[in-house]
């Protein structure tokens, strides 16, 4: 046995002690049941050794290391301004917790934004804006070309990618029930399909990331067959090959050991209780003719279903050559997810969370263009992924070229987060981001199922009053000129101007 649990085991056998005897002792001795504890943590602070403050200042150290605990706690409800907060503002986090209640979400008094700081932006309405009752509040995005057999009518707005193992049983359920409701799709993220997404029968995008989970080898490597059978079912209606994503390009997904019970290792094929990393990349395919080539291979095994990538834009010749082989090859995925720097609801080394990645307008805008000056535009829907919590967020995205949205982070608080940061650690106190049992039976699942798909459909009732306003009728109308960004004092552009970016010389 180690010293300090050892140190600990005798100091609870002495206070015990001292409370029987102080039933037959002198009173005075009563005291000594206060002050002893104190007595006790100034002897182990003391004789510790990893702790300067501790061991310098007795006691009194131990506040230091109580005040940083709750720090987190205590910055989000006391300190942090409505607009201020981060990764997500309190402003943010109201809005969608009352879309997601059904009450009211309307302001008073004015902005609480500051209009002339560099940055802000705005939408350019019309003059003549028309009534939103006129507009079907059902927007949706058909994606698939003409090598599709089997196109999806996908709705504006879906859940981005959260794998079963980064998140609950109830939330996967929650957010799938509320998908059936809603109309949206949820994507599976790359931990596979889990019986949990498929209990109530929403929409499911299947994502095939470099682990190759839920179509996988014993070894690792893809499984042609395991893969035609996992998306045969009527559920799956597209399938999304992780290239990279906006929390940590360039490097594979991290499930905690404390995250991969039993079930979830069985449904990924890894073992239980181990940390499970991706590889950065994938081994069924390297370059752009083998990317182009697998995506024709998945489309033939899945008898025609979408096909499209996810990626986090880097080095952009590496696109730009990716659009010439495409070209040549005449093959085309039906989408592509642009997954911005900013994304990520999961674990993250620090460096690749905060400097690796472009962010989501940027790498929007340049996909967008680069289509086009390749004439292949055309044939590929644009998914934008990265801090979508307004109809303002994916307005703007629209104006970039998006023609669909993914979010996730506004949907885990659709269904309960906190922002408790507490999502790679197992201890998500709100049973979202969690697999400890006692934590996740605090989910109800078909009370934040339908609070989910109020989200969704608040979100968008309000998407179509904004382009309503602007004199618009369909998403597909949205141009660059219709967003203002304040580069300065005195000095507003439109999108037009602040991303023209010429991409071939």
């Amino acid at each position: 046995m180690k010293i300090r649990p050892l140190f600990i085991l005798l100091s609870i056998t002495y206070l015990v002690v001292l409370v029987v005897i102080s039933f037959f002792w002198s009173p005075i001795l009563w005291t000594l049941i206060l002050f002893a504890p104190l007595i006790l943590v100034g002897i182990s602070d003391i004789t510790q050794k990893k702790h300067s403050i501790k061991k310098n200042f007795p006691v009194i150290g131990q506040l230091r290391y109580v005040l940083e605990k709750f720090r987190p706690e205590i910055m989000q409800y006391f300190v942090e301004t409505d607009t201020e907060g981060t990764p997500i503002n309190r402003l943010f986090r109201t809005l969608i917790y009352q879309r997601a209640k059904n009450v009211s979400d309307t302001t008073p008094f004015g902005t609480k934004l500051n209009l002339y700081k560099p940055g802000y932006e705005i939408m350019a309405h019309s003059m003549y804006p028309i009534s939103f009752s006129t507009i079907d509040h059902n927007l949706r995005t058909t994606i698939g070309n003409h090598q599709c057999k089997k196109p999806y009518n996908s709705s504006i707005l879906n859940v981005s990618a959260m794998s079963f193992g980064a998140l609950s049983k109830n939330a996967i359920m929650a957010l799938n029930k509320g998908g059936k409701i809603a109309g949206y799709a949820h994507n599976t993220g790359e931990g596979g399909i889990s019986p949990y997404h498929k209990k109530h029968g929403g929409d499911i995008i299947f994502q095939v990331g470099t682990g190759y989970f839920g179509c996988r080898t014993k070894d690792g490597q893809f499984c042609p067959e395991t893969f035609k059978k996992t998306v045969s079912e009527e559920a799956v209606k597209m399938i999304e090959i992780k290239l990279s994503q906006g929390a940590k390009p360039g490097h594979g997904g991290i499930l905690p050991a404390s995250k991969n019970t039993e079930e979830i290792a069985k449904i990924r094929g890894v073992n239980p209780f181990t940390a499970v990393h991706s590889p950065p990349s994938h081994t069924a395919f390297s370059g752009p003719e083998g990317l182009i080539n697998f995506i024709a291979q998945l489309r033939d095994l899945s008898d025609g279903k979408p096909i499209g990538f996810k990626l986090c834009v880097g080095q952009k010749d590496e696109f730009l050559t990716l659009c010439e082989t495409m070209k040549k090859l005449n093959i085309y995925p039906d989408f592509i997810t642009i997954d911005g720097g900013e994304g990520g609801t999961g674990a993250a080394p620090v460096e690749f969370a905060n400097s690796l990645g472009l962010p989501l307008r940027e790498g929007l805008s340049f996909v967008d263009l680069a289509l086009k000056q390749y004439d292949i535009r055309e044939h590929i829907r644009l998914v934008a992924s990265g801090r979508i919590f307004t109809a303002f967020h994916m307005a703007r995205l629209f104006a970039l070229g998006a023609d669909a949205c993914n979010s996730a982070r506004a949907m885990m608080l659709a269904i309960g987060c906190i922002q408790a940061l507490e999502c790679n650690k197992d201890t998500c106190p709100v049973g979202v981001a969690t697999q400890n049992p006692t934590l996740v039976k605090g989910l109800d699942v078909d009370d934040k199922a339908q609070r989910v798909a109020n989200f969704h459909k608040n979100t968008i009732d309000s998407f179509v009053e904004l382009i309503a306003a602007v004199g618009l009728k369909s998403h597909h109308e949205l141009e660059r000129k219709h967003i203002i960004h304040r580069k300065g004092a005195n000095q507003l552009v439109s999108y037009e101007e602040l991303y023209s970016e010429i991409i071939l010389s």
